[in-house]
């Protein structure tokens, strides 16, 4: 059996679909990265199956690398309907006054799809600033700052002032559709059936065990515990429907519209 390099993310919404991989060592090589890095480590061959962010699948024939003409494993990722609670616009002004925005560099699909509201919701065209998760130094630039993960699931924004504008809840109430924020994508080849049963099993397991993936990914730590059993419970979804399809093709249709990616050629399955 060759070993299959797995990449996954490096947030608490992504680990219910790893649960176990790490323990089936002779097919599966785990590592995890940003979102952003994910996608560059599946262009770069460096990893054979990536959990990339939802754009990048839209943006394999803009990265020029050879091979990339990826296929998804169609039921298995991460998606919210209405309120995702870990991708938010923060900012002290009304949205119609925002001329400028500090964009979280680990950010992908979450800044696509910014820009699609910008267009196509909130109706202003601000500037883009890509910055570090920082918060008070993105305030400290722009008029707004788009953070997602961790960060933004437990910022203390109330405290400072500010709103939070969840990208997820404004997606849904302007399309009636799920957003698909990533999910398992690889070379053609990359994978078998037999992976992909592994793969849905692992994501099974985690779902079932979700409080107990969120007291691992933060122990000792009470009150972060229970949001984040909320949040796995309430707000991400791991089984992607037919409805999830429709919404992403949705946003690639608006992607594509706009320009933020150049071609929309479909999606592939294995």
């Amino acid at each position: 059996m060759t070993l299959i390099r797995i990449g996954a993310v490096n947030y608490l919404n992504a680990r219910p679909l790893v649960y176990g991989l790490d323990r089936q060592a002779a097919r599966f090589s785990l590592r995890f990265d940003t979102p952003s890095r994910c996608a560059n480590l599946l262009h770069e061959g460096a990893i054979d199956v990536g959990l990339i962010p939802s754009i990048e699948y839209a943006r394999r024939f803009d990265v020029h690398i050879p091979r990339s003409d990826y296929h998804v494993v169609s039921d298995v990722g991460i998606m919210s309907v209405g309120a995702v609670a870990s991708v938010a616009l923060f900012t002290s002004r009304p949205t119609s006054a925002i001329r400028s925005v500090a964009v979280d560099r680990s950010s992908r699909a979450s800044a696509a799809l910014l820009r699609v509201l910008c267009a196509q919701w909130f109706d202003i065209e601000p500037k883009f600033v890509t910055l570090s998760p920082d918060l008070g130094a993105m305030l400290k630039r722009c008029d707004a700052a788009l953070i997602i993960g961790d960060v933004a699931l437990f910022a203390d924004y109330e405290s400072d002032g500010l709103e939070k504008i969840d990208l997820g809840e404004e997606w849904t109430a302007m399309t009636s559709l799920p957003f698909v924020w990533a999910f398992w994508a690889g070379r053609p080849n990359a994978i078998g059936s037999d992976d992909i049963r592994a793969l849905q099993t692992a994501r099974d397991e985690g779902v079932a065990v979700r409080d107990t993936v969120a007291s691992a990914y933060y122990p000792n730590d009470e009150q972060k515990v229970k949001r984040a059993e909320q949040y796995l419970r309430e707000n991400i979804k791991y089984n992607l429907d037919e409805l999830a399809w429709l919404g992403f093709r949705k946003f690639l249709d608006l992607a594509t519209d706009l320009g933020i990616v150049r071609s929309n050629r479909g999606v592939q399955f294995y």
